[in-house]
């Protein structure tokens, strides 16, 4: 059994763009995601995500509401990311982790090559962003 590995990510939101990041190191150097990083024992998803992008952007975020969890299977390990959409709070911050950043809208959401287990999530969010065509919310059950 392949060990599970839980992490947050923050899909941020400024009009109709959203926030995308390039990783600076590891096996998928080069590839992009969005910011955060892994749940620790004791810790919420939420908690995890303010944490994790105060360690990667110096800034402050507004969690919102959980748009999607990726389930991913890598050849080692299974990924399960909890994806929220966010605000930034801070008025500025810096690329701590990340070898580059750009904020990107519906249209452009493919002109970056993402990690393999963002590729149904970037689906998603396309769909969402061309539907609403301002900024964007989680889906609502009825």
């Amino acid at each position: 059994m392949k060990r599970i590995v839980k992490v947050a990510a923050a899909i941020i939101q400024d009009g109709e763009r959203i926030l995308a990041m390039q990783r600076g190191h590891g096996e998928f150097a080069g590839m992009w995601e969005f910011p955060g990083g892994k749940v620790e024992t004791g810790e919420t998803s939420r908690n995890a995500l303010e944490r994790e992008i105060q360690e990667e952007m110096d800034a402050r975020i507004q969690v919102e509401e959980l748009f999607y969890t990726v389930e991913y299977n890598y050849p080692d390990f299974h990924l399960s990311m909890d994806c929220f959409l966010c605000t930034l709070l801070s008025e500025t911050w810096k690329r701590k982790e990340h070898m580059d950043s750009r904020w990107l809208t519906a249209k452009e959401l493919d002109s970056v090559p993402w990690l393999p287990a963002d590729m149904g999530l970037i689906e998603r969010l396309k769909e969402r962003m061309q539907n609403a065509g301002r900024r964007f919310g989680a889906e609502k059950s009825c």
